[in-house]
This record gives C-alpha cells, structure tokens and sequence, in this order.
C-alpha cells in the first residue's frame, strides 16, 4: 500500500526529485518552514569561468561559502570535461569552509583537505598555476592550514574572516 497523502505533502517536482524549496541561512542549514532565509542560488546556470570566479568571490566574502559552492558546482558540472577537477576542487574547498563553519571539524577538514589535493593535483597536471587569476597554490596552501586549525579544536569559523582570496596575493 502507498502512501500518497505523504509523498504529496513534500516538496518534489512533477519527476519526484526534491525541489529544497526550504528556506536556508547563510551556510546552507534549512530552516522552518515560513521562515526568512538567504537568497538561495539558482541552479545549473551557466557562466564564464570570470563570471563563475567573480560571483564565488563575492559569496565566500559575504560569509556564504554553500553558496559558492553551488557556483563551483555549477561550472564542474557545465564546464569543459578538462577542467571539471578544478571546479569540483574548488566547490570541495567552498562546502569544507561550510562544514567548518557549521561546527563540524572532520567534515570540514577532510573536505579542505581532498580540495586542496584537487586543485594542487590540477595544477601539477596542467601546470597552470593561475587559471581565471586563481592562485592555486594559495589556496591550497589556505585550506591546508584551515584543515589543520579546525582539526585542533578551533571550533566553527567566522566564514567571513576565514574566506579565501582566490586571487594572487588577496589569500590569507
């Protein structure tokens, strides 16, 4: 037997797949329902690889770094097939800064972590230390360092303050 009347009251699309229309705060978490939340980014838009820096950049510096995983995401997911490690590296890091800043310390962690080796390993590959004005190697180098902060007990983050500079010479 189904049960209709439950499938019915959530929040799916005519397919079935969860529309997460709930309302979230800054790092993501869900709120009540008929709460106020943050903007939620649009999904699968398509950006220029500037565009997709720019819009990250400005979501990391306004303490939203779930959101600028979203736009990573999104240009792993759109982008060409030899650049998706990047994207994806660099969504790692944003949703790793999250999970730190949400209190979770091994999350967070390992998240910094297997971004760091993403884009580092996607560095040493291309052998372009600056794609889009990205310093790689700071990055890296930040989210290393974050990892190691986080996993010594530094409590959730201020996501603002800890925020990347993605370009050369603005990181941490």
């Amino acid at each position: 037997m189904t049960n209709a009347g439950a499938s019915d009251a959530r929040d799916r699309d005519a397919d079935g797949r969860a529309r997460n229309a709930r309302p979230r705060d800054g790092l993501g978490r869900p709120l009540p329902y008929g709460t106020q939340g943050v903007p939620r980014q649009p999904e699968g838009v398509v950006r220029t690889p500037d565009e997709t820096v720019a819009e990250a950049q400005a979501l990391l510096a306004a303490g939203r770094p779930f959101h600028a995983h979203e736009v990573f995401e999104d240009a792993w997911k759109s982008g060409p097939e030899d650049e998706r490690a990047l994207w994806r590296g660099l969504a790692q890091l944003a949703v790793g800064l999250t999970h730190a800043a949400r209190g979770n310390a091994v999350g967070g962690a390992r998240l910094l972590r297997r971004g760091a080796g993403a884009v580092a390993a996607w560095e040493k590959a291309r052998g372009e230390d600056r794609p889009y004005g990205m310093d790689l190697a700071g990055l890296a180098r930040w989210a290393r360092e974050l990892a190691q902060r986080v996993e010594q007990g530094a409590g959730p983050v201020d996501p603002v303050a800890e925020a990347p500079r993605l370009g050369w010479g603005e990181l941490h």
